[in-house]
């Protein structure tokens, strides 16, 4: 008899713990965005952010975990995912702007935020920008803290490539990039992003936000020294050995810059080590959030 694989399905993955998958009104800049967020358990309170062009389920794997020990709330970023689109540039702060909204919006005073990529981003210029409602902070894979023009061109062609042509090919080519071990990708999250990628209006949506791949309007959200220094958060920073969007190099910039800071490196992932790592992954977030300690 075949042993059954590790990671079956997205709904596998969810089919053990109780939770609540619905849309939230969300007000932004005068007008209210519609927005999908996935929700479970009890306990302090974690907010997870996806990356660029990404959804709530690049947490499907790490739900159930963090869900004994949190209430976690996934959501589709604006311009992302299930969520609306509305046709305007979705630079950090209309990003940060929208997750205080949805903290608003569901009743969350203060949370943890632990943000991948682009979410890393959104998460360190939320505390900033928003240090009262902020407790503490991981930045998993943030990627290209020293904003290179080249990591900025491969990444605005490869989800332009996808988006523009969502078909099974192009869209896993862009799926692969994140894995470091890419037969870890499936049918089934290839064509989630396809059916995101299809959606009427992406393709306006995904110029929208990448526009931050634009150095003249990146220059204004850059990551610099100036406001990376004012985030009181303790904060850890969660990195691997095979992100292509930034090395070490750069994780030693943020350690600089942040007063309260720590690096815990993941073997053998790439830029999602929620996907190819769970149970460390987990692990370090639970030592950080709820003990207040390196990740060992």
């Amino acid at each position: 008899m075949t042993g059954i694989p590790e990671h079956i399905s997205i709904w596998a993955e969810l089919s053990t713990v109780d939770h609540e998958l619905r849309h939230v009104d969300v007000p932004l800049g005068g007008a209210v965005v519609r927005t999908r967020v996935l929700r479970a358990g009890a306990g302090p309170d974690l907010v997870l952010l996806h990356g660029t062009g990404g959804h709530l389920e690049a947490y499907a794997r790490d739900i159930a975990g963090l869900a004994r020990d949190f209430r976690v709330t996934a959501y589709d970023m604006v311009g992302h995912g299930w969520s609306d689109t509305p046709d305007r540039p979705y630079t950090i702060d209309v990003l940060a702007d929208h997750l205080i909204g949805l903290l608003d919006a569901l009743g969350i005073e203060r949370a943890h935020l632990s943000g991948e990529s682009l979410g890393g981003w959104v998460v360190a210029w939320t505390a900033a920008h928003h240090p009262a409602r902020v407790d503490r902070l991981v930045l998993n894979t943030p990627g290209n803290i020293a904003n290179k023009p080249e990591v900025m061109a491969r990444m605005r062609d490869s989800t332009m490539a996808a988006v523009t042509d969502p078909s099974d090919a192009t869209v896993r080519r862009r799926v692969e990039f994140l894995f470091h071990h890419k037969e870890m990708v499936t049918d089934e999250l290839v064509n989630l992003r396809r059916a995101v990628y299809s959606r009427p209006g992406f393709v306006r949506a995904i110029t929208n936000t990448l526009v931050l791949q634009d150095p003249v309007v990146r220059k204004d959200f850059a990551w610099r020294r100036e406001w990376v220094s004012t985030v009181a958060a303790p904060t850890l920073l969660l990195w691997t050995e095979h992100d292509p969007t930034g090395g070490l190099d750069e994780a030693a910039l943020l350690l600089e810059w942040l007063p309260d800071a720590r690096l815990h490196v993941i073997a053998d992932a790439g830029h999602w080590p929620q996907w190819e790592k769970v149970d460390e992954y987990l692990n370090a977030h639970r030592d950080w959030l709820l003990l207040g300690k390196d990740p060992s």
